[in-house]
């Protein structure tokens, strides 16, 4: 029986009721997921739902199984029952499930943003395309903000082609969709939009999973896009009940499609829908919740509430102005160091957050000087490693030979004479014949081509992969995985090399073995199938080790549902955070509010801000104005320092200096604007990042921009097609 004494008034409430569908808007660290979690366990226990007629949806997989470990805590093994998880592996299951409908098998293939990028890159070279503008990087983010808008090829290229540039986009999304489907293959954005197609395709298929599920929860309903919100309402019958939660205040993925006009379309299509309000904080302390409310108000666009909390009062906000990025590194550092000795705090107690991945690095320079050990989330992660997925390629291409995009990248490692010529000669057979490059390789004597020589490689090559196709159903995955990887031969090979490189690759490879044998341990049911799905769908914060004694430096957007007793918000500044400037449209300016809400409601006991003076940007020194946020704060809630202004900066050296500060992922909706570009003009490229303008060519359509990108990267740009955006 759940026990909901260790509940709020309106928590009680809200796990309580169960008659219209249900909003609950949660405040940060209002305690919703074990809201969530008591409201599982209440309809199981006392209303008497059954566990596998509820559906619960998270973003992270991390989230699922802390929710899971909750439920499990009330109510025992019945949770093990329930379909929790992210929306993606729900789906990706359902579409395993119903594949025969569809037009995939079910052991299709799930492609990561690398997997999809070298597709567009593959892509891209066979129509032989060299186009100022056209880069593998920014078609596959345009692909991708397409599928999450739900804009498929055919509408496309019927409503949004506006240029030749447009033009090749669209063959090149089409000719993607078509890869995917003959590789076996979807992308993310694929596993939400397949079983809409499919239930809307197969109306027994809907019904049959509408009358499965008797109450579907959803977590982060801020962070839902139009393709997940479509799921839900086909989703939600006449009899099924609907619980979400969410927090307009933390809503930070514009960029990726979450649209936050689902939390007020929830209203609208739930006529008569009932509203919970979360308001109680129990994470942080008096002073921060004031600092935080004091900054979020300014936002227009928000549902109301008001937090509040029975913690003390608190320290102040710390603000802390810096001489340039290296001091600021210092400074954080310095008061790590003392909040320790002071506090009687651990290195896990902390965090650093900042706006972009590239800011990490002079944190980490400095760091690794003062000897605080740190870990690094979002980085390259572990299943994002070059020597980790290209054993994970060979375990794709046992499961689905179709994968072209898996047999491709190990065709030739490790290396067995299989080259490029060879490849395209055979990629071309393939297409002629209309096969897979698989079924090509069985047939290769008929490329005539291709050196006899070679064509023994390819048929060795290819038995070796018949072999474990037939072992798979014989083997455990881990007894599998062990025998591929020493036949193999790459922990030899990386052993013999003997650098510290490769021994790093040695031990990244010996990992992936153990993790696959542990897999295997914990589920003798347990197919390969199933492991290469998960660690598909695996997010950096789910690698994230909660217990490792080490502050943790990640992203504002990393940092979203995680909490630590001290935060530092570094590079507080505008341009940086916000990430905008007078260009920018209100919306955006809002998300980034909302972002350094977020920040500051990861807190406890205390926070840091940190701004800069001055920062090297585009080679030169950059002198730089604090963020407006930070003149937001409520005034009663701040204590301003000066960190190492006053004393000689440590300046870097002009090669240290090209520091890539900010992510192109971020700037996707922006309207461009040219006619002001001008020697001089500090602008922003989709694919190159931050540059500035050195000259102006031409005349009339064919005006010329030269450009030097961070790097020392120099480009002559087409203004008609370079979709510049001036930030100055």
């Amino acid at each position: 029986m759940t026990d909901l004494k260790n509940l709020n008034e309106v928590q009680r409430e809200a796990v309580k009721y169960i008659g219209s569908p249900q909003m609950i808007v949660a405040g940060a660290g209002s305690g919703k997921t074990r809201v969530l979690a008591h409201k599982i366990g209440y309809l199981l226990s006392r209303a008497k739902y059954k566990p596998d007629s509820i559906l619960a949806l998270t973003f992270t997989n991390k989230a699922a199984n802390e929710m899971k470990d909750r439920i499990r805590d009330l109510i025992g093994k019945k949770a093990d029952k329930l379909w929790m998880g992210t929306f993606h592996s729900i789906f990706a299951r359902i579409l395993r499930i119903e594949s025969k409908y569809t037009e995939y098998k079910s052991n299709f293939s799930i492609y990561d943003t690398e997997d999809s990028l070298s597709l567009v890159n593959n892509i891209i070279n066979n129509f032989d395309i060299n186009i100022e503008g056209i880069t593998a990087h920014s078609i596959r983010h345009r692909i991708s903000f397409m599928k999450n808008h739900m804009v498929m090829p055919k509408e496309f290229r019927k409503n949004h082609v506006n240029s030749f540039i447009d033009e090749k986009i669209a063959d090149i999304y089409d000719e993607y969709q078509k890869r995917l489907l003959a590789n076996n293959a979807m992308d993310f954005d694929d596993l939400m939009l397949k079983p809409i197609e499919l239930f809307n395709s197969k109306p027994t298929i809907l019904q049959k999973y509408k009358k499965k599920f008797d109450y579907i929860l959803v977590d982060e309903f801020q962070d839902t896009n139009k393709a997940q919100y479509e799921i839900l309402k086909l989703m939600v019958s006449r009899n099924c009940k609907i619980t979400v939660v969410g927090d307009d205040a933390q809503s930070i993925y514009s960029w990726r499609g979450a649209s936050l006009e689902n939390m007020l379309n929830f209203k609208k299509d739930y006529p008569k829908h009932k509203t919970f309000r979360l308001e109680q904080n129990y994470r942080s302390t008096k002073t921060i919740l004031q600092a935080a409310d004091s900054v979020i108000k300014n936002n227009k666009d928000q549902l109301v509430k008001t937090l509040w909390t029975e913690n003390t009062d608190g320290e102040q906000v710390f603000v802390v102005k810096c001489a340039d990025e290296k001091d600021e590194a210092h400074q954080i550092a310095k008061y790590i160091k003392q909040e320790i000795s002071k506090k009687k705090l651990s290195h896990k107690d902390f965090t650093v957050l900042y706006r972009t991945n590239a800011q990490s690095r002079v944190l980490e320079d400095i760091f690794r000087k003062e000897k605080l050990p740190y870990i690094l989330i979002g980085g390259v992660e572990f299943y994002r490693r070059k020597e980790v997925k290209d054993v994970l390629a060979y375990l794709r291409v046992i499961v689905n030979q179709s994968d072209e995009e898996s047999l491709l990248r190990i065709m030739n490692f490790p290396q067995r004479g299989i080259g490029n010529t060879t490849v395209t000669r055979m990629i071309e057979f393939a297409r002629k014949h209309d096969i897979t490059l698989f079924q090509t390789m069985a047939r290769v004597f008929e490329v005539i081509e291709i050196k006899e020589r070679i064509q023994k490689n390819v048929k060795g090559f290819r038995l070796l992969l018949e072999k474990y196709i037939d072992l798979k159903e014989k083997l455990s995955v881990g007894e599998l995985s062990r025998a591929l990887g020493d036949e193999l031969g790459l922990i030899r090979l990386f052993k013999a090399e003997n650098t510290q490189e490769s021994l790093q690759r040695m031990e990244n490879i010996n990992q992936l073995l153990a993790s696959l044998s542990e897999f295997s341990d914990s589920n003798q049911k347990a197919k390969l199938e199933d492991f290469l799905e998960e660690v598909s769908l695996i997010t950096a914060v789910d690698t994230y080790e909660e217990e490792k004694n080490a502050v943790t430096l990640m992203t504002l957007h990393s940092a979203k549902g995680l909490e630590f007793p001290v935060v530092f918000l570094s590079g507080c500044e505008e341009e940086i955070f916000p990430l905008s400037n007078r260009f920018s449209t209100d919306a955006t300016v809002e998300e980034e509010r909302r972002l350094f809400y977020v920040g500051l409601t990861r807190a406890q006991r205390k926070v840091f801000i940190s701004h800069a003076r001055s920062r090297y940007r585009f080679g030169e020194v950059a002198y730089q104005s604090r963020s407006r946020f930070i003149d937001e704060l409520d005034p009663e809630t701040v204590n301003e320092v000066n960190g190492g202004i006053g004393r000689k900066a440590n300046r870097k050296t002009r090669k240290e200096a090209y520091y890539e500060y900010f992510d192109s992922v971020d700037y996707d909706d922006f309207d461009q604007e040219n006619k002001d570009v001008r020697p001089g003009s500090r602008v922003m490229h989709e694919t190159f990042g931050l540059g500035k303008v050195t000259d102006i060519m031409g005349s009339g359509d064919m005006v010329k921009a030269k450009v030097q990108f961070e790097g020392n990267n120099i480009k002559q740009l087409m203004l008609k097609f370079a979709k510049l955006k001036i930030l100055n």
